[in-house]
């Protein structure tokens, strides 16, 4: 088999997280969380596997309550609790800083001589740079809306982040330290804070006492709404015939259901592979019905989509 320019034609475009909460569809206890934070103004924190949905959660959200855009922010390892906050320019308010030293040795014989100062001191305020809850205090006193905020991931932070976050996620308020600025909403507008885990690690409990809680459970109907979601905006899925669709999706759970999987597969791997299948790069319909009828999970087409480990693919594939 060798590689063609025709593959490159294959390849569809990627979907974004605003188009993709026009077609998710939540369960009733995912909505009904997300009703109780919003009536008791509390950040709703979602537990659960990778792809079971947190992260668009929050997206649908403000798509149903009309209001976009979710302002989004990552978290990551080096994340700290200011991140979220502003940011504070140090090197260029240094630079500056030093540049007008010069000038000011240059303007002291001047000064001598009754001359006025030519320059006032640097306004610290011009190197302070808004960050996620200060652009939703922002958006609120500008609609008179409250913003969604997503705190994505929050377990892959330094263990100290949540604790570092209680006093502004309960007050909605923070001060600038090197201004000595309060901020705060003027409407005193409280944004719908939306905070996801992969539960990599347990977060503090006075941390969690001031969230709702909801975990979403990875089962059969999460993956089944969310292959229905995803067609709806990936055309190349109704190729697949509804057979080939729940034959597939059987051997995907077949295939988590592997008690000596390091990493299991997640719906977005089951999404790719799904794209993999229905563009039937070099395979036929019959052939491709014939390998997901089988049972022997190793003759699975495409098992690179969904192992992301060397150890799994040699348990899978033998």
């Amino acid at each position: 088999m060798e590689l063609s320019p025709d593959i490159l034609q294959l390849t569809p475009a990627d979907s974004t997280f605003e188009q993709d909460a026009r077609c998710f569809v939540p369960d009733a206890k995912l909505v009904t969380a997300i009703r109780t934070a919003v009536a008791v103004g509390e950040p709703l924190l979602m537990t659960g596997e990778p792809g079971t949905g947190k992260t668009q959660a929050a997206y649908y959200a403000a798509y149903q309550l009309a209001l976009e855009p979710v302002i989004h922010f990552q978290v990551k390892s080096e994340t700290t609790a200011r991140d979220l906050l502003y940011h504070f320019d140090t090197v260029q308010y240094f630079h500056d800083a030093h540049f007008r030293n010069l000038q000011e040795e240059k303007q002291k014989e001047a000064q001598k001589q009754g001359q006025p100062n030519a320059g006032d001191r640097l306004d610290k305020s011009s190197y302070v740079e808004p960050r996620p809850l200060w652009e939703a205090f922002k958006h609120s006193d500008k609609t008179g809306k409250p913003a969604v905020l997503l705190i994505d991931e929050i377990d892959k932070a330094p263990r100290d982040f949540p604790n570092d976050l209680l006093h502004e996620l309960d007050r909605m308020e923070f001060t600038v330290a090197e201004t000595r600025t309060r901020v705060k909403s003027e409407r005193r507008i409280r944004p719908l804070v939306f905070i996801t885990s992969n539960s990599e690690r347990r977060l503090p409990e006075p941390f969690l006492r001031r969230c709702v809680y909801h975990h979403i459970r990875f089962n059969d109907t999460i993956v089944e709404r969310a292959v229905a979601a995803h067609a709806k905006h990936r055309p190349e899925l109704n190729r697949l015939s509804d057979e080939l669709l729940k034959l597939a999706i059987r051997r995907f759970l077949d295939l988590r259901d592997q008690d000596t999987l390091r990493k299991k597969p997640a719906t977005g791997e089951l999404l790719v592979w799904l794209r993999m299948l229905a563009l039937k790069v070099d395979m036929d319909a019959a052939k491709l019905h014939q390998l997901l009828k089988s049972k022997d999970l190793s003759t699975l087409p495409y098992l690179g989509t969904l192992l992301k480990d060397h150890q799994d693919m040699e348990e899978v594939a033998g």
